[in-house]
């Protein structure tokens, strides 16, 4: 087993201090009962009930929340099928623009993105709103889960689904019974990458709204351009929260299912 060197545990401790130490002072100052966020006035809870208060931040959740959950899961459909398609069908005419199209979101820059999808919906005279965010993130967020897919697809076994057919199965009922059980932590993950991709844009979300569809990124971002205040390190908080509650009942999720 090798053991690490003080240098890899100074880069170590380094590394997590340059990563966490901004959100540790961020959650402390979300308690703070001055409106100067880099001075400590006293312990309080005020802000939070000023961010319950806050209409305007609590209909810019609820719209980012809603765009996510529809983005995400259409996305993971979409996905899915295109990831059984590059993994199951080999070579077929047209394969490599099709790779070519699922690969190009994931490295082409936000702002073409945005700016493409924007001259489009301008181009077929759609207004701007909640759906046309979530066509947005529908368009990149897929690929995301096709790759996550394909990925597992490429260690799948193919006897399995042999088997099922030979046994009197059909294609239909080996796919749902058998094939999607197996790579349904796959899925999952898909899902759970695009619902976070979502909630985390707002480049494309900005080029793509309109009137009653701004998110919480962008209202967090408009909001900050005029002075941080400890309401916006209460919503920060609060969203560090809920990952760190997902992360670990992901973690204690996946620990009891490894030990049954």
């Amino acid at each position: 087993m090798t053991r690490l060197t003080l240098f890899n545990k100074t880069s170590l401790i380094l590394g997590f201090a340059f990563l966490y130490i901004p959100i540790i002072i961020l959650v402390v100052f979300s308690f703070n009962e001055s409106k100067l966020v880099t001075v400590w006035g006293g312990f309080s809870t005020k802000w939070y009930g000023e961010l319950m208060s806050n209409q305007g931040i609590k209909d810019a959740a609820w719209v980012t929340i809603k765009v996510a959950f529809t983005s995400s899961t259409i996305a993971t459909l979409l996905g899915t099928v295109a990831g059984l398609v590059m993994a199951k069908f080999g070579r077929f005419r047209g394969r490599t623009l099709f790779s070519g199209m699922i690969y190009a979101p994931m490295v082409m820059p936000e702002v073409i993105i945005g700016l493409s999808l924007l001259l489009m919906f301008v181009a077929l005279s759609i207004d701007r709103g909640v759906m046309t965010v979530t066509l947005a993130h529908i368009t990149f967020s897929m690929c995301y889960v096709a790759v996550v897919v394909q990925s597992r697809m490429s260690s799948y076994d193919d006897s399995i689904n042999e088997a099922a057919l030979d046994l009197g199965c059909t294609p239909f009922k080996t796919f749902f019974l058998i094939t999607l059980p197996i790579i349904l932590p796959a899925v999952i993950s898909g899902w759970l990458l695009s619902f976070t991709l979502s909630l985390d844009d707002l480049v494309i979300a900005s080029f793509t709204s309109g009137p009653g569809s701004t998110t919480l990124p962008m209202k967090i971002y408009s909001m900050v351009r005029l002075g941080v205040t400890p309401e916006i390190n209460a919503v920060s908080t609060i969203l560090v929260g809920l990952v760190a509650l997902g992360v670990v009942a992901g973690s204690l999720i996946g620990k009891r299912q490894k030990n049954n």
